[in-house]
């Protein structure tokens, strides 16, 4: 992967020709053609597909340039994903993503990096990654197409795979618990957390462009079917018609209403959440709890991320969490900056200078 500096031409990754400066080109309105590179091989039907049209239509809807641009990928099917996008973009060994696009956005802080893994490269191999950068809060998108399972090893069960999941690993059924993904980033203190399903193509755009504007860490959790080894993973979800039974698209300020005609709502028990119709016993919109993205308690956020249709619950679709915090990138320029400042030296020839210096004839 090529570097890039602040200068006022930058290589285009492509082309290979100058292009104009970020001010300059910002000015210009992009499509998702401009983010379009190679042809996709991937098997048909494979959620790979509708998610990256997704990310490439949020991007030029974001008018983020391509040169201005990095995608980072580790091993698996979804790994293949910057191979397709016309940005920087670099494809990594299992399980590095996220350390890799750690070092891209720190050397680089202008990029706009996007971290693209699967629930086995990102969360197994890549698990205590996966912590520390949600934990530094490091500027970088980092997208979880969550399919529960290994897809490209040919049907082995993953770290999301539920328990007694039945696969080429575990032919008698799996005999631990999975990783949920929302649990886990909270848990490291993570600041954004959506989620969106990968064939539902126009709210997956605008939940990609509100992690992009993020300042900060953003876990995004693409629920996909896998069309060869698991298919039906998300069975429940995976239609317009099943979303409105099934699933709730949570929005900052918005009550937290759901189903055909949002008759059912979300209302607080105790300590934790119960659906309620709207209509019955009284109920009313009033009595439905409004989300509240932004909220640093993330006590009732979590409650709705970890929702599912096995305990009565919709599923969560959207920007669950979306708080503001001080990042690892920012708070590591600004240090290296006060330390500049301190130094009688800022190069390595003003380094030897400092120090007794003779000529040996």
């Amino acid at each position: 992967m090529e570097t890039m500096n602040s200068t006022d031409k930058t290589i285009n990754p492509t082309a290979g020709e100058a292009t104009p400066d970020a001010t300059t080109a910002t000015d210009r309105q992009y499509n998702e053609n401009d983010f379009k590179k190679g042809q996709p091989r991937w098997c048909p039907g494979c959620g790979d597909h509708s998610f990256l049209a997704s990310l490439q239509k949020a991007m030029a809807e974001l008018g983020i340039p391509p040169y201005k641009t990095a995608v980072i990928s580790g091993i698996g099917c979804s790994s293949r994903l910057p191979y397709y996008v016309h940005a920087y973009a670099m494809q990594t060994i299992h399980g590095r993503a996220a350390a890799v696009a750690t070092g891209v956005k720190v050397a680089n802080p202008d990029l706009t990096v996007w971290q693209i893994s699967g629930d086995g490269d990102g969360l197994a191999i890549g698990g205590n990654h996966f912590i520390h950068a949600n934990r530094r809060n490091i500027d970088i998108n980092m997208i979880l197409l969550n399919n529960r399972i290994y897809g490209l090893t040919k049907g082995q069960y993953s770290p999301t795979s539920p328990r007694g999941f039945v696969s080429k690993s575990s032919p008698y059924g799996t005999v631990e618990d999975p990783f949920r993904p929302a649990e886990l980033c909270f848990g490291a203190r993570g600041h954004f957390f959506a989620r969106a399903v990968a064939n539902d193509t126009r709210h997956t755009v605008d939940v990609l462009k509100t992690a992009c504007r993020h300042k900060g860490s953003s876990v995004v959790e693409i629920l996909q079917n896998c069309m060869i080894f698991n298919n039906g993973a998300y069975g429940p979800v995976y239609t317009n018609e099943g979303r409105k039974r099934n699933a709730i698209y949570v929005e900052h300020g918005k009550p937290l209403v759901f189903g055909e005609n949002n008759e059912y709502g979300l209302v607080q028990e105790g300590f934790g959440l119960k659906v309620v119709k709207i209509g019955e016993n009284g109920i009313t919109i009033d009595d439905i709890l409004v989300h509240d993205a932004h909220c640093e308690d993330d006590t009732l956020q979590l409650k709705l991320a970890m929702m599912d249709n096995e305990h009565g619950f919709p599923v969560a679709l959207g920007v669950i969490r979306d708080v503001e915090a001080p990042t690892y990138d920012d708070a590591l320029h600004a240090q290296l900056k006060e330390v500049e400042q301190q130094k009688k030296y800022h190069n390595f020839m003003e380094l030897l200078e400092t120090n007794d210096i003779w000529e040996v004839k």
